[in-house]
């Protein structure tokens, strides 16, 4: 069940956060008041971008030292204490970002994960059926707007829940999965996307997934001009919502 090989280039547009496998800063915003706890990498994850899977360590491993029982991956949940960001220290390069999101949702990606989380499949499938995320997204934008408009919506998949793209004149889709676009919606390279300006750019439930956030965001603007709305989103775990200044060490697995 190992997953598909997909080739990628990624180039670099800032250098303000030093790049390492661990993090060794926060990734948003750069600072190193950083604190930790032990969690484990979910088994999904870990088969798809790095190739690695769980083992059960017996005693035909001849390891002396070693415990007998199930070995996952481990990683640690980082804590920022100057902007409260609560992330993986794992940073996946721009292959293992490649290997983990190209056919986002399709077949092979579906089934890999159904293997490690049974239901996966049959959750995906409603999920989908019960999307309307365009809907909510243009009740908050539209008085922000003046229709129609240029459209990037950076990671936006097929271009499904791309909001105002029916009243739009323009609707870009920059996306590492390669899905094929809704009709109207047209998959653009990402230097496509650098070198126009548009209206509104899009950069919903894609943060929380990019290894570091801040380029991303260098990227976009440098599309944007002063009357341009940049529209973020992104999820807030039911974790995030307490007080307790040892959440952190609540969160045990992270995807």
């Amino acid at each position: 069940m190992n997953p598909n090989h997909f080739p990628t280039v990624l180039t670099d547009t800032s250098r303000s956060l030093e790049r390492s496998i661990v993090a060794q800063s926060c990734v948003c915003c750069g600072s190193d008041n950083l604190t930790k706890a032990p969690a484990i990498l979910m088994p999904f994850v870990a088969a798809r971008a790095l190739g690695w899977y769980p083992v059960k360590i017996d005693l035909s491993w001849g390891l002396r030292t070693v415990k007998e029982g199930n070995a996952y991956s481990i990683c640690n949940t980082l804590s920022c204490g100057q902007c409260d960001l609560l992330f993986l220290d794992i940073r996946f390069s721009s292959y293992e970002m490649q290997m983990l999101y190209s056919g986002y949702r399709g077949k092979d990606y579906t089934t890999l994960r159904d293997h490690f989380e049974p239901g996966y499949a049959a959750k995906n499938k409603k999920t989908k059926a019960s999307q309307n995320n365009e809907i909510v997204a243009e009740s908050f934008l539209k008085e922000h707007l003046t229709l129609p408009v240029t459209i990037l919506d950076w990671g936006g998949d097929s271009g499904e829940n791309t909001p105002f793209s029916l009243q739009s004149s323009v609707v870009h889709i920059y996306d590492i999965s390669n899905t094929t676009t809704v009709p109207g919606a047209k998959l653009i390279s990402k230097r496509e996307a650098e070198s126009q300006k548009y209206d509104l750019i899009v950069l919903s439930h894609v943060l929380e997934h990019v290894p570091y956030p801040t380029e991303v965001l260098s990227i976009v603007t440098k599309s944007m001009i002063k009357q341009s709305v940049l529209y973020i989103e992104t999820p807030c775990e039911l974790i995030m919502k307490s007080d307790d200044p040892l959440k952190y060490q609540k969160k045990k697995h992270l995807q």
